[in-house]
């Protein structure tokens, strides 16, 4: 891993609309439409991925107990913490992170009957107890939270379940065993319509929610305006 370097990255606070979608972009501009700013900075070891600075999860504004924030931290040998990925398919937990997402999960949806996984997945309900929002399934969502309780990356629907068949949706997270070499990777399924901005000049990221709230998605999304 010598000679590479990994970019940490890290959010500037911002103040949420009543709906809790605030878009981060770059450079601080914007600031009338609710637009706010994330920091990066490089660290000299490690790889060259993108990490971002989760330090909890929550579920229906809740955070979920019984997770060991050290595996959330990377450790001075390179191992934990979270970062983005657009070659995995799915966000990938840590077993012991896994475990405590999806039984908190579950305990949120307790009126809704579980099924059968269907693998890769390990937690799945039946769908037609479920209801279809803007945002996807009508799920609780989960946030990511950044450096403080201001700053978090939320997950609806549309990307927290996959429907698996006509009355099936599992949620659309991974087992990633006890010793992964990072604990959290965020896999293209939770990326999709959610728009990403990296300026790699500035050590600087910039991500909003899903992009179905503002009733577009990134294949018709209006890339050309000015940030």
């Amino acid at each position: 891993m010598a000679g590479r370097s990994r970019v940490e990255l890290g959010c500037d606070d911002c103040e949420h609309d009543s709906a809790r979608r605030c878009p981060v972009v770059l450079g601080g501009a914007n600031e009338d439409r609710g637009w706010c700013t994330a920091a990066a900075y490089s660290k000299p070891e490690a790889s060259s991925d993108y990490f971002i600075g989760v330090t909890s999860i929550k579920i229906n504004q809740i955070a979920v107990p019984d997770i060991d924030t050290s595996l959330l931290a990377i450790d001075h040998e390179g191992n934990g913490g979270t970062k983005i990925s657009t070659v995995t398919p799915y966000t990938v937990l840590q077993t012991f992170i896994y475990n405590a997402v999806t039984k908190f999960f579950k305990n949120q949806l307790s009126g809704i009957p579980t099924v059968r996984a269907v693998a890769p997945f390990g937690l799945c309900f039946n769908s037609t107890d479920i209801n279809g929002t803007r945002g996807g399934a009508g799920v609780p969502e989960i946030d990511l939270v950044l450096q403080n309780e201001t700053v978090y990356w939320s997950i609806f629907g549309a990307n927290s379940m996959v429907q698996v068949s006509d009355e099936v949706l599992c949620l659309a997270f991974v087992d990633g065993g006890v010793n992964p070499r990072t604990s959290i990777v965020i896999g293209g399924y939770q990326l999709e319509d959610n728009l990403l901005q990296f300026d790699l000049g500035a050590s600087r990221l910039g991500f909003s929610s899903s992009l179905l709230f503002r009733e577009t998605t990134c294949a018709n999304f209006n890339f050309t305006f000015s940030a």
